[in-house]
């Protein structure tokens, strides 16, 4: 219980992904942090519903192996990442259609063989493989070997050196129904040139692209309008939330690239578990929950439970909307509504740990997965999870119309099907459209601080870089050696201040 007298170093306020973030890096460098959460649970906006031995994401915005704050961030040792299986599905003219996985390289594979191992990627092994945050699997894979260089190890050959031990030989598994992509020959060849191009550009070159709607952008890059409509637009507009592509063309670059240089993933048990890795390795006492803040300032916050709550430093770390509340006159953005429809099934689709996409946009559904083959502890055993995301305002059909297109792209009879929940988020992702700057101040002033998604990219990349950015200008303040605020008194003890 916080007493209204207790004083601290820094208030985090907000114990989402990014506060919960920036409180590591704070008490590690000996800055003594307390996190305040209104809420009676951490995370925000990464929640996990349990329902009767389900795990169901309430947003289940994707995530990659390449993100590099994952595997920097303090505090997520033990998070373990399941992947999708490579590239995605496609479903166009009623058949599935493999697309944008890694070309298995080798030195005396010929260019064509290049270009249809591309066009048809590796399939998903039957033993599921675990990856945990630090093992070295998280490193983008070399491109050269993403993309079937002479002499280049196959990403799914480095990906599997890595795995522990007991997870056993990746034998491919056939996926009914699917063929090459219906792109052509050379259609592969110049995507595959594409990709690898993008995998290798250093991010100061993409940021320094002509910024424009990604959706116009894609116009003119080269590649056929079928290529275009038929993958990258379904491909994009599930890796941004925004179904009409006004996403900032530089964050859609960004989104390539980490599709280009890593693997689709989720957290093993739900999106909630890595928030949770976070509070948890926390020291004792740092997190509070249930604990409004009512108003901030430098050197103090106010809370509706427990008065003023002195302080050297504040930092704000949570949503926009509620950001903007406590610090006027910051900008709020536009927001991505997103909607999840969990279902279950004792027949799963055979699709197997692929992320399915609608080519054809001939429904609600942005993209789909059978998530229980991806990560098998979100499911009980012996059923089936098929969660499946609606980009989008919310509809009073949804589940009806989403159980309609399921049957479509799966080919399977949905009726049956037990709907588990239904999950509409109004301001799920911050929207990003041009001019978008990607590194909002996150000091406002000495004393106050902001960070979030909504100061980077709306990504868990993001999230997290932010806190990271928002953790090393407080240290820098705190390290000056002298009063941040003339009210305060000269402490008697020197203040850690390692970034």
């Amino acid at each position: 219980m916080l007493e209204p007298a207790y004083q601290v170093d820094v208030v985090v306020v907000g114990a989402g992904v990014a506060g919960l973030s920036a409180a590591h890096r704070l008490t590690s460098a000996g800055v003594t942090t307390a996190v305040l959460e209104a809420a009676p649970f951490v995370g925000g906006r990464m929640s996990t519903e349990k329902v009767d031995g389900f795990r169901l994401d309430r947003i289940g915005q994707l995530l990659f192996t390449s993100y590099p704050q994952l595997g920097h961030s303090p505090g997520l040792d033990a998070l373990v990442l399941r992947p999708f299986a490579p590239g995605v599905l496609l479903h166009s003219d009623g058949r599935h259609h493999r697309a944008g996985g890694p070309a298995g390289g080798g030195g005396a594979r010929s260019a064509l063989h290049a270009v249809r191992a591309f066009a048809s990627a590796p399939r998903p092994p039957a033993a599921l493989p675990k990856v945990r945050a630090r093992v070295r699997a998280l490193r983008p894979v070399p491109p050269a070997a993403a993309y079937g260089a002479p002499d280049a190890l196959a990403p799914e050959e480095r990906f599997a050196a890595e795995l522990p031990s007991d997870a056993g030989p990746p034998p491919e598994r056939a996926v009914p129904g699917d063929r090459a992509q219906p792109f052509g020959i050379g259609t592969p060849l110049r995507l595959r040139a594409a990709l690898s191009r993008i995998a290798t550009t250093p991010v100061e070159r993409l940021l320094a692209r002509p910024e424009l709607p990604a959706g116009q952008a894609l116009a003119a890059r080269g590649l056929p309008a079928r290529t275009v409509d038929g993958f990258l637009r379904p491909l994009l507009a599930a890796l941004l939330c925004d179904p009409d592509l006004t996403t900032s063309s530089r964050c859609a670059d960004l989104a390539l690239r980490a599709f280009a240089s890593g693997r689709l993933c989720l957290p093993e048990g739900g999106a909630d578990v890595l928030p949770e890795l976070l509070a948890a390795s926390l020291p004792a006492g740092t997190v509070h929950t249930g604990v409004r803040v009512t108003s901030v300032a430098t050197n103090a916050v106010t809370t509706a439970e427990h008065g003023v709550i002195r302080c050297r430093a504040v930092l704000v770390a949570t949503g926009a909307r509620s950001a903007a509340e406590l610090l006027p006159g910051l900008r709020v953005p536009d927001f991505h509504p997103v909607t999840v429809v969990h279902h279950t099934t004792d027949e799963p689709p055979a699709t197997g740990g692929h992320l399915l996409l609608d080519s054809e946009r001939g429904g609600p559904v942005a993209h789909t997965a059978v998530i229980s083959a991806v990560d098998p502890s979100r499911a009980p055993a012996g059923r089936a999870l098929v969660s499946s995301t609606v980009l989008g305002p919310d509809r009073a059909d949804v589940d009806d119309a989403v159980r309609r297109h399921l049957a479509r792209l799966y080919a399977v009879p949905t009726a049956r099907w037990e709907t588990l929940a239904v999950h509409h988020t109004a301001e799920a992702v911050p929207a990003m459209r041009p001019p978008h700057d990607l590194r909002r101040p996150v000091r406002l002033l000495a004393g106050l601080y902001v960070c979030g998604d909504h100061r980077d990219t709306s990504t868990l990349q993001g999230a997290l870089h932010s806190a990271r950015r928002a953790a090393a200008a407080i240290l820098g303040d705190l390290g000056t050696g002298r009063p941040m605020h003339t009210s305060d008194p000269v402490p008697t003890t020197s203040r850690a201040a390692a970034a």
